[in-house]
């Protein structure tokens, strides 16, 4: 069978409807709807029934699903050992959150270049569901991200807390979140604990969705916006951005998430090198957050959290 016909298959499976499907291959909605056809013959099963809400698949389209993941893991894991060049004995494909990427995984990819001399390394990054769709595809073995989603054939783990803190380019601004506050969608836990600690709050002139990429939006028409407080720690250094000590403060956790079929040494030295990195980092943000005089805010914080007394707030999310 054409790999192409299980690989559209699996993309109106996730996006939902031919219509998304061919805005992600990048072919027409005829191209897909051509290509169900011909897998629909072949298996001489009908797969999909469409709705006005998009597509549903019947039964035989179930039992087809795990066959096409399959087939695309074994077509993805073949092309991933032919590829691998002669002078590596293997290859490992870690993936990144976009925002991730220069506070963490870069210093990530350096660790694993001195570790692993032997092995050819390829990074990748994206937004979490394509991450994800990538690592059920078998395109990325071990990623960073922020909100992962459980599936099936993945791990995943709390790497380190981010600390989410609100700065401004002025000294002096206050914790009442003025006019000139920009939010930051920073996931929907975050948005939960945002209105309980800022009921008053309705709406800034300007959302922003692009995460630690805002930082210099900010700067630029000195605003105030929460960031995570390692990725301005430059920013808080050289006085083009100041803490707001008496705004609440909230954790953000970073997750590690790995396919369980991928190579397990590979994954298990690459995880080793991914804590060291990351204890690293929360020991730099904390000295950090010690100088700015937030490190006691912060405690008593996690301590609510971890005691349960601030459940409702707490925008940690349970990965077990």
């Amino acid at each position: 069978m054409d790999i192409a016909l299980a690989r559209t298959f699996l993309e109106i499976v996730t996006s939902g409807s031919f219509f998304n499907a061919a805005k992600r291959l990048h072919v027409t909605q005829s191209t897909v709807s051509v290509r169900v056809k011909r897998l629909e013959d072949e298996l001489g099963r009908t797969l999909f029934l469409r709705t006005k809400s998009g597509t549903q698949l019947t039964p035989a389209g179930e039992q087809f699903e795990r066959f096409a993941r399959s087939m695309m893991k074994v077509w993805e894991e073949a092309k991933y050992q032919v590829g691998v060049p002669d002078s590596y004995e293997s290859a490992l494909i870690i993936g990144s959150q976009y925002s991730l990427w220069p506070k963490l995984s870069l210093r990530w990819l350096r660790l694993l270049e001195r570790l692993m001399p032997d092995v050819a390394l390829r990074a990748e990054m994206g937004m979490p569901d394509r991450l994800l769709r990538m690592m059920l595809d078998g395109l990325v073995d071990i990623a960073v991200m922020y909100t992962p989603q459980l599936r099936p054939g993945l791990n995943v783990e709390v790497l380190m807390e981010d600390t989410l803190v609100l700065a401004s380019t002025r000294a002096d601004y206050s914790a009442d979140l003025k006019d000139d506050y920009i939010f930051i969608d920073w996931g929907p836990e975050f948005t939960q604990a945002h209105k309980t600690h800022f009921p008053d709050f309705r709406a800034s002139h300007v959302t922003l969705s692009l995460g630690t990429l805002s930082a210099r939006y900010v700067i630029e028409h000195n605003r105030a916006a929460y960031f995570p407080a390692r990725f301005i720690e430059d920013e808080i250094a050289d006085g083009s951005l100041h803490l707001v000590n008496d705004a609440p403060v909230f954790p953000f956790p970073i997750y590690a998430v790995w396919s369980s079929e991928a190579d397990t040494q590979l994954v298990t030295t690459a995880l080793d090198a991914l804590r060291r990195i990351s204890g690293r980092i929360e020991d730099d943000q904390m000295e950090m957050l010690e100088e700015a005089g937030m490190e006691r805010q912060i405690a008593s914080r996690l301590v609510d959290i971890i005691e349960g007394t601030d459940a409702e707030n707490s925008i940690i999310v349970d990965s077990e």
